[in-house]
């Protein structure tokens, strides 16, 4: 049996992948392939597993669990396990901690790698650095964080905030694995190519009508109403509807060159450390990218991709 991580990231399109493979069940299980998706890692699954070792019994214990686990699907004969939990890279408080993305995702996946044995494919959907961190920033406020002031916006801007480190320690935590990384501002409106090269099929089941869009961050709206609940002051967000940009122009400007920096070296080889696959279909559901500089505060959301289908 063949396993399959897909790792996220964290505000790129996880939770919508993995409603459609919720939807898509019986078709996949048609196909020989199983998932599992947080519902069942974050059920006591994973509990121990990629938490710091303070701990040695809880980590053999999580190990266990895994390793049986994964027996049971093998003697369901099953092809392919497909294992999606973005939380596997670490979580977004902690790169707001660290203020740079996933600083501990190699730690982390070497921990699930010693428990799943042999992994076939780990995939990574990647997203332009400013738009990520606005998207994280507005989840976590939302979750109950206050607004961070102007001199931790600067902090993370002038933080170099690549993916080719976190791509360097999955590499390295998981040797022997193909490593693709894919483009949110690609695959977000299509996760069923996102299946397709995930899971190495064919064809995957199609899209509900409609599409799927879940798990979107809070837009500026929905902030306002989020802090005058808790009794919090709202003055530091910008005026207007929309998603919420805390980046200057100057500021977003500079994280999509580094962005861009990453595709390059991605599109170079990266090194032999992973694969991108950029087009999840050629000529259809391309999103325009880089976007236009706009006006702090400004809705980015026909940029990021108004993404009709998903996010």
């Amino acid at each position: 049996m063949d396993i399959v991580l897909h790792l996220g990231a964290h505000r790129a399109g996880s939770t919508t992948f993995q409603t459609y493979l919720r939807g898509a069940d019986a078709p996949l299980a048609g196909q020989g392939v199983g998932f599992w998706g947080p519902w069942r890692t974050r059920n006591g699954l994973f509990h121990g597993l990629m938490a710091p070792p303070a701990d040695p019994v809880a980590a053999r214990r999580a190990t266990g669990r895994v390793r049986l686990a994964v027996a049971a699907s093998a003697r369901r004969e099953l092809p392919l396990l497909l294992v999606t939990d973005e939380d596997m890279l670490g979580s977004p408080r902690a790169c707001l901690r660290a203020r740079r993305l996933y600083p501990q995702a190699g730690q982390r996946l070497a921990r699930v790698a010693e428990a799943f044995g042999p992994v076939r494919r780990a995939v990574l959907q990647i997203r332009s650095p400013e738009m990520w961190w606005a998207s994280a920033l507005a989840f976590l406020v939302g979750r109950g964080l206050p607004l961070p002031d102007v001199a931790q916006i600067d902090a993370l801007a002038a933080r170099e905030q690549s993916w080719r480190p976190v791509i360097a320690d999955i590499a390295a935590a998981l040797p022997g694995t193909e490593l693709l990384v894919t483009p949110f501002e690609r695959f977000a409106a299509r996760p069923d190519r996102l299946l397709m090269h995930a899971a190495g099929l064919r064809f995957a089941p199609p899209l509900p009508s409609g599409g799927i869009w879940e798990h979107r961050g809070p837009d500026l709206a929905r902030l306002r109403a989020l802090l005058a609940e808790r009794g919090a002051a709202a003055a530091a967000l910008p005026e207007g509807e929309g998603r919420w940009m805390p980046f200057s122009p100057g500021q977003a400007a500079r994280l999509r060159e580094t962005y861009a920096d990453d595709l390059f070296w991605l599109r170079a080889g990266a090194d032999g450390l992973a694969r991108l696959t950029e087009d999840p279909e050629p000529g259809q559901g391309r999103i325009n990218w880089p976007p236009a500089p706009r006006e702090r505060g400004q809705d980015d959301d026909s940029q990021d991709g108004r993404l009709a289908q998903s996010r």
